[in-house]
């Protein structure tokens, strides 16, 4: 029977098969030779990722860095199984996450995986305008099928550690720009993902505004053991990551420094409930 703690099952299984290597014990994500390819009319095509190779280790919290057109944003939406990686001639791409391979899934498939392990946090923020910030974050909560006074405690419980719960009835026009990031924020958490993905979570932020969405993913992160990628343009996020990641012209131009000691992963059952 499923820890009724967990919004997910750990034991569900893919039709995937297993990464058996050593070098995956302490990695979330495995990419390489990731390509897309942008149509633009008839005869036009931009190589938005040319070859990428990159690794993800659990716990950590990594930015991808890179001037615009570089390819950074794409590349999230590949390792965040939004889009699929191309195949360059008759090269086939790797994606593993948590060691399954990802590139032989079915479109539901990846749906479910994006659901119920993932997060986003997007720069403009994407609530629903008719409704309450708790309703916002319910909206993760059944899109991975959880509903009902289960989903409605998972996002009371979620809205207090975000500092947010005196506001969980209030609309996004109620709400100053870091409140709905900090909503955002909620929302891409309350499934308990073991990877977050946010592309230029400070965007739209003021600089205190912005340091306290970073000091709550760096909570998050250091607290709860779960993984974040951050695209972005602003050099303090960068700073407030384990590591930079570097693209340049569709390629990873700097994979930063690997931290020498994996970060330590707080088991998702030792997250607080809302009990």
């Amino acid at each position: 029977m499923t820890d009724p703690r967990l919004l997910y099952d750990p034991r569900t299984q893919f039709d995937t098969d297993r990464k058996d290597h050593d070098m995956l014990a302490n990695t979330l994500i495995e990419a390489r030779d990731l390509h897309k390819t942008y149509q633009l009319g008839k005869r036009a095509a931009v190589p938005a990722l040319r070859g990428v190779d990159i690794s993800i280790g659990q716990g950590e919290m990594v930015a991808i860095m890179g001037p615009s057109g570089s390819g950074k944003s794409t590349l999230m939406h590949i390792l965040g199984l939004l889009h699929a990686p191309e195949r360059n001639g008759g090269t086939k791409p790797e994606l593993w996450f948590e060691g399954r391979d990802m590139t032989r899934l079915s479109e539901s498939e990846r749906t479910r995986i994006r659901a119920e392990r993932m997060g986003f946090v997007f720069q403009s923020f994407n609530l629903v305008p008719t409704l309450t910030a708790k309703e916002n974050v319910m909206l993760a909560c059944g899109y991975a099928g959880v509903k009902g006074s289960r989903a409605e405690a998972a996002s009371e419980h979620v809205l207090r550690l975000v500092g947010l719960a005196d506001r969980a009835d209030h609309r996004p026009s109620e709400l100053s720009g870091g409140e709905q990031q900090r909503i955002a924020t909620a929302r891409a958490l309350v499934n308990r993902p073991s990877l977050v993905l946010a592309d230029e979570p400070t965007g739209n932020l003021d600089s205190k505004r912005a340091r306290e969405v970073l000091d709550l993913m760096r909570w998050f992160n250091r607290e709860h053991g779960q993984t974040l990628l951050l695209v972005t343009h602003d050099p303090e996020v960068g700073d407030a990551c384990d590591r930079v990641v570097h693209m340049r012209d569709g390629l990873v131009a700097d994979h930063g420094v690997v931290p020498a000691t994996p970060p330590a992963v707080v088991p998702q059952t030792a997250i607080p409930t809302a009990a």
